[in-house]
């Protein structure tokens, strides 16, 4: 239970914080666009069975891959993809603690 609490935290309320606290300009398209990031579990789709709660989803899903991570730890560094970035690398952050708590 805890594992799921901190997993699906990370993934909707650790963006949310972000961008109140970080972007309070533009809070709520910075909340949306950090909260988005959770679309690259479409590759969810393609595994068989779609849904196994005790397979780790780095390295497995391709979007989840380490050469995909290390193309979203690339894109902070640019002004134009510096949030795109930041939500994909708050995903596999979210990813990355769900796999060391199975």
């Amino acid at each position: 239970m805890y594992r799921h609490i901190l997993h699906y935290g990370i993934h909707f309320l650790v963006p949310i914080l972000i961008a109140i606290f970080f972007f309070k300009e533009n809070k709520i398209k910075i909340a949306l666009i950090l909260l988005a990031g959770i679309m690259i579990d479409v590759d969810h789709l393609w595994a068989e069975p779609l849904f196994d709660p005790s397979r780790c989803s780095i390295g497995f899903h391709p979007l989840h891959s380490y050469w995909a991570i290390l193309v979203y730890s690339v894109l902070p560094f640019f002004k134009v993809t510096r949030v795109i970035g930041l939500a994909l690398i708050i995903h596999i952050v979210a990813d990355m603690v769900d796999c060391l708590l199975l």
